[in-house]
């Protein structure tokens, strides 16, 4: 079930979760092309194409894949919960912060990613990005996320990686 907030805003009808046969993996994922923005310290904003993806085998998690800050796509992997709760009220510590600003459909959503040496502010339409986010918890509810963990493909390609 996807949390109230998101639920209020977009209402909807809730697809049945159904936990895939151990014989055949179901990957499903939902996915979305988003312009970010990345601020720099004096305030430019620079565009920055960025790709959303969940996927349902790794329920907690979802991955933001940035375009065009390097030769290759540049990967974070940020907390479904974190962001959700971001949307809402200032979140997270340490590497990721996440916080609102604005009302109506000029919010925006920051999020302020800070590796060991450096940081990046960025900055992306909450209203696209509650909706793309809403559509995860369609697809598995916050509820039934640990239902949803392939454990067992995590755990075999763990133990068969090449050191």
């Amino acid at each position: 079930m996807p949390p109230p907030h998101l639920k209020r805003r977009f209402g909807g009808h809730r697809r049945p979760f159904r936990r895939p046969d151990a014989h055949r993996a179901m990957i499903t994922c939902v996915d979305h092309m988003l312009g970010m923005e990345l601020v720099s310290p004096q305030g430019t904003r620079l565009p920055v194409p960025t790709h959303l993806l969940y996927r349902s085998q790794d329920p907690l998690v979802v991955e933001f894949l940035f375009q065009g800050l390097a030769l290759s796509p540049v990967s974070w992997v940020i907390s479904r919960e974190l962001l959700a709760r971001g949307m809402l009220a200032a979140s997270g510590e340490g590497d990721v912060r996440v916080w609102p600003t604005g009302t109506g459909p000029e919010a925006l959503l920051h999020i302020l990613l800070s590796p060991p040496g450096g940081s990046a502010h960025l900055i992306a339409a909450l209203p696209a990005l509650t909706h793309w986010l809403y559509r995860t918890y369609q697809m598995v509810p916050a509820a039934r996320e640990t239902e949803a963990l392939d454990l067992e493909s995590h755990l075999e390609r763990l133990l068969n990686e090449s050191p």
